[in-house]
């Protein structure tokens, strides 16, 4: 159901909503960087090439797919191109690209007999076993001379359905079995993709297989404002289904890129190779009160957006390839005004909102880039107001308050993530466990601003974070009361000379220097100095530290049941935090 759920999703925003115009489209992919150890060099026709973005166009083509469900390990170079046959890709100049890029140990894709079946035009058409075949030849010939690995393939199926619904197998005549034979020439790979597509359109069926081609329904696209029916060439779901059927076999001749491949329930992209050009739409397309994970992977860029995740999405896993690559930013602030022209105010200025239970975040920058003034004030990365969250390999960058811990009772956890802001910026009344971190301090303020609630036994805890400082900073207090109770610990960190000898701050709270509870065990670096904290702050004992640990701390051990038995943790994405 959730698969079910997901597909349509992902059609209806297709069909139904302006398409951005292209944003850095490359029209000359000759001279593409080459980044993974692995590369695949794409030629053919429009069924797998990259599709312009502009004027809302909703087609694509598998091989602008093909890098969303790979690492980047893997480079994806794509030569082919709308209306091209083997012979048109000679003439137009497309060949001659290929063998100026094309090296040692490359791949070559070659999928070719859409357009060489064209009688009617004779600048593309090549008959099956003439000039098709022959074109065929001198590319696996050139590819294996210069010691790259060809591939040949049949061309994908076109939907081709009669009156009785049965699917027209031989839609390309010969040339499927021509390809074959040059394959089996040269002793090289064939992908019999015709065979492989037409299994799946009989499995699902004429009406059911519309929703992955270009079949639009009048006055839903701008650039087809009357409609459009097309068998043969794919929208965003189509082109990410020609990959699923495609790359069982891929992976069965190229046993090396089996390890590098990656299967996500959602892809976000801003070139269009994914399912999604936002992340806001992806979190809305994922299904409601889910019990299974939602993985929505996030292709590198900067997403400028303001992105919630509501109550009701949750098991949502954010991933990102690279922190460094891939973004999210937005730059609201507290004195902005909102629509009725009163301050929007600290609340409400996050790039990113998470609601959602069992959330996890992975590889991914979030900031809020509203600077900083008075004219500014508070400017927040993320809110989190949900319970057994977590970020793995983050950054949050912002100023003053980046990341708010909302709720009380909830848990939260920040693993190898890099912190940074001026004021308070880490602040709220979560519990809150932050491991093998780097906290920047930007400005000479206060790192945390914990509101702890009475009666609860830990608020932040800092386990082996590294607090650093940039340049000309050189007086930041760890922290101060926000409300009566705050509790924040700092173990085994090391601290800056940026770190005030003092430590701490009561926020010109007397009160609080009885309720709040501010501790360090094993501090080291020139900011530790036990000997010169405020009185009322603590220092662990070696005994203290049974205590904390993200199992207890975050209630993340095994529970006892109603029958007295130990069972597994609540935490979902547990295996992959507490490791």
């Amino acid at each position: 159901m959730k698969r079910i759920l997901y597909v349509i999703a992902v059609v209806l925003a297709v069909v139904s909503r302006p398409l951005p115009a292209a944003e850095g489209r490359e029209t000359e992919t000759s001279g593409k960087e080459v980044t993974g150890k692995i590369v695949l060099r794409l030629m053919g026709d429009s069924t797998m090439a990259d599709k312009d973005l502009s004027r809302q166009n909703p087609e694509r083509g598998w091989g602008q797919r093909l890098p969303s469900h790979l690492d980047t390990c893997v480079t994806v170079v794509n030569y082919a191109q709308n209306g091209r046959s083997t012979r048109s890709f000679v003439s137009r100049g497309l060949w001659d690209r290929v063998k100026t890029d094309l090296d040692k140990g490359d791949y070559l894709f070659i999928q070719f007999g859409h357009n060489d079946s064209k009688t009617d035009d004779p600048e593309r058409y090549a008959p099956a076993f003439g000039l098709y075949t022959d074109n065929l030849e001198m590319f696996v010939s050139h590819a294996l001379s210069v010691g790259a690995k060809p591939v040949v393939f049949s061309p994908v199926s076109r939907r081709w359905f009669d009156s009785r619904g049965n699917l027209k197998r031989d839609c390309h005549g010969y040339y499927p079995e021509a390809a074959r034979r040059v394959a089996e020439k040269f002793g090289v790979p064939f992908i019999d993709a015709n065979a492989i597509t037409q299994e799946w359109l009989v499995s699902v069926g004429d009406e059911a297989s519309r929703k992955y081609y270009m079949w639009i329904p009048e006055g839903t696209n701008p650039r087809h404002p009357d409609g459009k029916t097309d068998n043969t060439h794919t929208n965003a779901a189509g082109a990410r289904r020609l990959v699923e059927l495609l790359l069982p076999a891929i992976a069965e001749v190229i046993p090396e890129l089996s390890e590098h491949i990656r299967n996500y329930d959602i892809v976000v992209a801003k070139d269009g190779s994914g399912d999604f050009f936002t992340v806001q739409e992806a979190i809305d397309a994922s299904p409601y009160y889910s019990k299974v994970e939602t993985s929505i992977h996030i292709r590198p860029g900067v997403y400028r957006e303001k992105v919630t995740v509501p109550a009701n999405r949750q098991k949502i896993h954010l991933t990102g390839d690279d922190a460094r690559t891939t973004v999210i930013s937005w730059g609201d602030y507290a004195l902005k005004p909102d629509f009725h022209g009163i301050p929007m105010g600290t609340s409400a200025t996050s790039t990113v909102f998470v609601y959602g239970d069992d959330f996890l975040a992975e590889n991914l920058t979030i900031e809020n880039t509203a600077g900083e003034g008075k004219e500014i004030a508070q400017a927040c990365a993320v809110t989190v107001d949900a319970d057994r969250v977590a970020f793995l390999g983050c950054r949050f960058k912002a100023n003053q308050d980046t990341i708010y811990t909302y709720g009380k009772g909830q848990r939260q956890y920040f693993g190898n993530c890099l912190i940074e802001g001026t004021t308070d910026f880490i602040f709220g009344a979560s519990t809150a466990w932050f491991e093998n971190c780097t906290i920047l301090s930007r400005k000479d303020s206060y790192i945390t601003a914990a509101s702890t609630p009475e009666n609860e036994s830990f608020g932040y805890v800092f386990r082996s974070c590294r607090l650093e400082a940039a340049e000309g900073v050189t007086a930041v207090y760890l922290g101060r009361p926000w409300r009566p109770y705050a509790r924040t610990v700092f173990i085994d960190c090391t601290m800056g000379s940026h770190i005030r000898p003092e430590g701490w701050h009561d926020w010109n709270k007397e009160y609080a220097e009885k309720t709040a509870f501010y501790a360090e065990y094993g501090s080291s670096g020139p900011g530790a100095s036990p000997g010169t904290r405020v009185k009322w702050s603590h220092r662990l004992k070696k005994k203290d530290l049974a205590e904390y640990v993200p199992e207890k701390v975050l209630d993340a051990g095994s529970e006892i049941d109603k029958n007295g038995e130990s069972v597994p943790v609540k935490w979902f994405f547990a295996d992959r935090i507490f490791r």
